[in-house]
């Protein structure tokens, strides 16, 4: 039988929470943020890609944003993160890719920042590289993606709605037994008289049972609970790096809305910025002293909500929008394949809602 359609989670009439999303129900609803994809898929071996995401349409070396990463469970690879918790901001794209690329993406982000005008001189970067280990279904000694590839990615970015499921560095990606992904969810919230948008990216790669809007949803038995998920958070609200580390670790709350075991092998990645332009760090304003405003802590709690249940939603748009995929399980050296979540179960699930 031919994959069924794939559509999106509310498309089947499921509704998380209670804020209301932005028009694309996106990252990209975020002003100035572009995401790009490159999908390496060749053969019957190689399923892999990457996946960039770009802050904003300037410099971002010139015009640094805020920024935190929030860790769950750290077993994994995060490049970036010493100088992200260090400096509280974010001077490159992000990339996310495999976990033999993280090298080769560091390289993509080094030739696509430095080649950018205004950069003629800089000779230091702290690239951005989150991963998750998609050999179940990808050759991933493979060295792919490339250097050359991943650069796609970031050349291809836009603020378009983008593709999601089994693409970028989704391609390869399993969870919960199924086949996961990328996916992508938003939320226009108000806070102080002012709309903000919160805007949530995944790469869903791990393991546990799976709860769909709360409701039990039987996964495929796995032999093990373990993988990883890496979120990326984008959001206009004007914050500085302290609140967007408690906004990034709000993220796990709908991961674990979802299901998630949170295992010893998982590795659980949160990273958050603002793209306001009120707190961007330019060239001038890192001269001397500034006064950046900020939401006060008494009013940001709407956000931290709305981060749950975008989170929840991407990573079950990651799901639904994914394609069965027959690929290498590179540990075994045999052929395997993963079925996608049937929307047919999800419509029924959703029918039998009280």
């Amino acid at each position: 039988m031919p994959d069924e359609i794939r559509v999106r989670l509310r498309d089947i009439g499921f509704t998380p929470g209670i804020y209301e999303t932005g028009p694309l129900n996106a990252i990209t609803d975020v002003a100035g943020v572009r995401v790009g994809h490159f999908s390496a898929i060749e053969g019957d071996s190689i399923r892999t890609g990457a996946t960039a995401i770009i802050a904003h349409g300037g410099n971002i070396f010139q015009e640094k944003v805020p920024a935190a990463l929030s860790t769950y469970n750290g077993f994994g690879k995060f490049v970036g993160a010493t100088q992200i918790e260090e400096l509280g901001e974010i001077e490159t794209p992000i990339v996310l890719t495999n976990t033999l690329a993280t090298g080769r993406a560091v390289e993509a982000i080094n030739r696509y920042t430095l080649a950018q005008p205004g950069n003629e001189q800089v000779v230091s970067l702290n690239a951005v590289v989150g991963e998750t280990n998609d050999s179940r279904l990808n050759d991933i000694r493979s060295a792919r993606p490339s250097v050359e590839e991943i650069t796609q990615a970031l050349e291809s970015a836009s603020a378009a709605l983008f593709d999601e499921g089994a693409v970028g560095a989704g391609c390869g990606t399993v969870a919960f037994g199924m086949k996961g992904g990328i996916g992508t969810s938003s939320r226009v919230v108000n806070v102080a008289g002012q709309n903000y948008t919160i805007g949530l990216l995944v790469q869903s790669n791990y393991g546990g049972n799976l709860l769909v809007c709360g409701q039990p949803y039987v996964n495929p038995p796995h032999e093990d609970k373990d993988g990883s998920i890496m979120i990326v958070l984008a959001t206009d609200a004007p914050l500085s790096s302290r609140n967007l580390k408690r906004l990034a670790s709000r993220c796990f709350g709908g991961l674990a809305r979802t299901g998630a075991a949170l295992s010893n092998g998982s590795g659980d990645y949160a990273l958050a910025f603002s793209t306001a332009e009120s707190v961007r760090r330019t060239p001038s304003r890192r001269s001397g002293l500034h006064a950046y405003p900020e939401l006060s802590n008494d009013v940001i709690s709407p956000l931290f909500e709305a981060a749950i249940e975008a989170t929840e939603e991407a990573i079950l748009n990651s799901l639904c929008m994914a394609t069965t995929t027959a690929g290498f399980n590179a540990a075994t050296g045999k052929p395997l394949k993963i079925s996608a979540i049937s929307i047919d179960a999800l419509k029924a699930l959703l029918s039998s809602r009280p």
